[in-house]
């Protein structure tokens, strides 16, 4: 509804000018700014405002681009063995740069909590522990013929809530165990016993989505310098461990396979433990974010699926199954996906890039071993794909086993029949860890005084140069003030949209008051709202949009709009820009330096100094730029986030992810860059915790008493963002 009411504003804004200009009142007019979308001038008499919904993903697209042309001309230079031999040991390296160290390898102290028989197969409820105290409920299937070492597949689940329960999951594992292989199936984090987010009842997730169970605590993660595809990676190598450990499992016919995030997970697994002998993936994102084509945000997913900094380096999901060749692997994706769970282009993409993987499997001399297969049926592990599944591990586990034609008798268990813990949770049964527990220990190791900081490679912050300040169209409005609407042309691509409102006495000394809010600059520019009311008192004043905000939200890209409608959310943007190598905070602190600096190429507004206020989400990016930015001379924050700490100490925060850096505890935080702003006056107005609520004033006092020390500083209780505040503010 805002968004609407917004486009209603605008076109007010832009039928303004045709009426009064034939009313004969005179207006200032420059050139627009040349883009490749926007109107030309003398195609109709209004004003030609360039495609703002594009910028962003236009930019997306240009280091999409990039980094797809850069992986390209690697994988190209594949033509021998060795070659591929380094790129295997590049992508292991990478993946393990991007994602972070593993811990230390501890005892798995496992532990089998009871057990029961079926006609075929004998199933064990196992807990171990894949880090000290951080409990993994498995079942162990035995067949009940023969006598081993068996063949031995591990089990990675989808994202489904009840985790190995899944009707569909268990059907396929039972028709492994009755054709011999030995299978140990566990709950990924956040599903099945493992809810570390449960409802009132105790077993369910209150998010009622295991995406969330895995995203919520994967964003904490980031700030202390880890990450969720870590996390995930970690409990399947430890789970293979035990598979491999086991007296009944031939180490020497290890395989792995799952559906959906479980073959996401398989993928992983491929690149770092050289124990498989074959895997065969069901479904997976097998979509590189950085493809021809690139439709933004792109396959954003859940937290362990997007590898954060690798659009930069030219690697990319593809790259996760190079470290695997030459060895036996079957890729079976559903045809519908591209249309119905993932980017539309899941289907081209995985194609395109299947092709250059068999080049490197021809290479090798094994491309026999390589194979796709697909269903026409939607997202799931259906009937056809688990015959698909049981022929590939026949062939390539069991010495050319005889193939099936049908599926082996199946019949799902109850939920409960397959509790390793009494009470279906393992927190709660066991007690131990959680993703938050050991997130917040990890960021309470990080020294409050932490490194240097090194903001700018933080936020991969591109400074911008040649910035062009285009004056649009200038109109009168009450009191004598005028209002400009202005264009600041960061590139061809990129224009950042301002409404500028000069006072009827303007003198030289005038600083500019920008303004950031967090819903745009349309928000407040009507007669008797904010910004007419305060230049009528006298001030200078600028309200702009920055990247994802106002007139820049992104337009929907092509395809499914189910898909597209549910990741045309800031937060895809957010994770689209981290994979990307450019955090959105970056980006927007750049757009906001480019402002400061067009402001000084407007005639009249040469050398003027900036007093910059900013209002919620706007903050982070305000008190960042001004940490660059020396012609920014008083900071204003009103209702912003206190502390990145104050999130990772917060099982129920609430920020967006546009604001998140990578390892930024390793380096600084807000408060010390509020000190490091001294002697130039800051106002810090309403400081929230992580969870949203407001700092009590001890809580504010104790947390900037850095700052406070360097008497620069002054906070105030409320968020006060009115005429009197932001008045007093620019005139103090």
């Amino acid at each position: 509804m805002k968004r609407n009411t917004r486009r209603v504003f605008m076109r007010g804004a832009v039928g303004a000018p045709a009426i009064l200009s034939g009313m004969g009142i005179g207006m200032a007019r420059e050139a627009s700014p040349a883009t490749a979308d926007s109107p030309r001038q003398a195609q109709f008499p209004g004003v030609a405002y360039r495609n703002y919904p594009r910028c962003l993903p236009d930019y997306l697209r240009t280091l999409a681009n990039a980094s797809y042309l850069k992986r390209n001309r690697a994988v190209a230079a594949l033509t021998s063995p060795a070659a591929i031999r380094e790129r295997q040991q590049w992508a292991r390296k990478t993946l393990l740069e991007l994602i972070g160290s593993f811990p230390e390898k501890t005892d798995l102290n496992p532990k089998v909590t009871g057990s029961f028989e079926r006609d075929g197969y004998r199933v064990e409820k196992i807990a171990y522990e894949s880090r000290p105290k951080l409990h993994i409920a498995a079942n162990l299937y035995i067949p009940a013929s023969g006598n081993g070492p068996f063949p031995a597949v591990l089990f990675q689940m989808g994202h489904s809530l009840n985790g190995k329960a899944y009707h569909s999951y268990q059907r396929a594992i039972q028709g492994l165990v009755k054709l011999g292989f030995l299978v140990l199936a566990f709950d990924p984090m956040g599903q099945g016993e493992r809810v570390y987010y449960p409802d009132s009842g105790g077993l369910l997730s209150r998010f009622g989505d295991a995406d969330a169970e895995h995203t919520v605590p994967g964003r904490q993660m980031l700030l202390a310098g880890t990450t969720c595809t870590q996390f995930q990676l970690w409990d399947a190598m430890r789970s293979l461990d035990y598979l491999a450990s086991h007296p009944l499992a031939d180490k020497n016919r290890l395989a792995s396979t799952g559906q959906s995030g479980g073959a996401t997970l398989t993928m992983l697994l491929c690149t770092v433990d050289d124990r498989l002998k074959t895997a065969a993936v069901f479904s997976g994102n097998t979509e590189n974010v950085a493809c021809k084509n690139f439709l933004p945000p792109g396959s954003t997913d859940d937290a362990e699926q997007d590898l954060v900094g690798g659009g930069p380096l030219g690697f990319d999901r593809w790259d996760l199954l190079y470290p695997f060749a030459p060895k036996p692997l079957l890729i079976s994706i559903s045809d519908k996906d591209y249309f119905g769970t993932y980017s539309p282009n899941y289907i081209a993409n995985g194609w395109e890039e299947y092709k250059k993987l068999a080049g490197v499997y021809r290479v090798m001399g094994a491309a026999k071993n390589l194979a796709w297969s697909d269903t026409p049926l939607p997202h799931g592990l259906s009937y056809d794909s688990r015959l698909q599944m049981y022929n590939w591990f026949l062939r390539h586990l069991a010495d050319g086993g005889k193939q099936v034609e049908r599926e082996p008798d199946v019949k799902p268990e109850e939920d409960a029949t397959l509790y390793v813990s009494s009470s279906g949770n393992m927190v709660q049964s066991f007690g131990g860890e959680t993703p938050f527990s050991l997130t917040k220990r990890r960021a309470a190791a990080i020294s409050e005084e932490a490194k240097p900081a090194r903001l700018e490679e933080l936020i991969r912050l591109e400074r911008p140069s040649h910035v062009r300040a285009s004056v649009l169209t200038q109109v009168p409005s009450a009191g004598g003030v005028t209002i400009a609407a202005v264009d600041f042309g960061v590139s061809p691509q990129l224009g950042l949209p301002a409404w500028l409102f000069r006072p009827k006495d303007d003198s030289a000394n005038k600083p500019v008051l920008l303004l950031l809010h967090p819903h745009g600059r349309n928000s407040a520019w009507h007669e008797d709202q904010i910004y007419p009311s305060l230049s009528r008192q006298g001030a200078l004043l600028c309200a702009a949009d920055v990247r994802g905000i106002g007139d820049l939200a992104q337009e929907f890209s092509s395809g499914n709009p189910g898909y597209m409608r549910s990741h045309q959310l800031e937060e895809d943007y957010a994770w689209s820009s981290l994979i990307l190598g450019r955090p959105l905070v970056g980006q927007r602190v750049a757009d906001i330096l480019a402002i400061v600096q067009g402001l000084q190429a407007i005639k009249g507004l040469e050398n003027r100094k900036v007093v910059l206020a900013a209002l919620g989400g706007m903050t982070i990016p305000a008190l960042f730029a001004a940490s660059f930015e020396p012609r920014i001379t008083k900071l204003y924050l009103a209702g912003g986030l206190s502390s990145y700490r104050s999130i990772v100490e917060t099982e129920n925060y609430h920020h967006s992810l546009a604001d998140f850096v990578p390892n930024i505890l390793a380096y600084t935080d807000l408060p010390r860059i509020v000190a490091q702003l001294a002697p130039r006056r800051v106002v810090i107005a309403g400081p929230l915790d992580g969870a949203g609520y407001p700092l009590s004033a001890a809580s504010a006092r104790d947390l900037y008493k850095q700052a406070l020390t360097g008497g620069h500083l002054q906070l105030r209780d409320n968020a006060d963002w009115d005429e009197n505040a932001l008045g007093q503010f620019a005139a103090g």
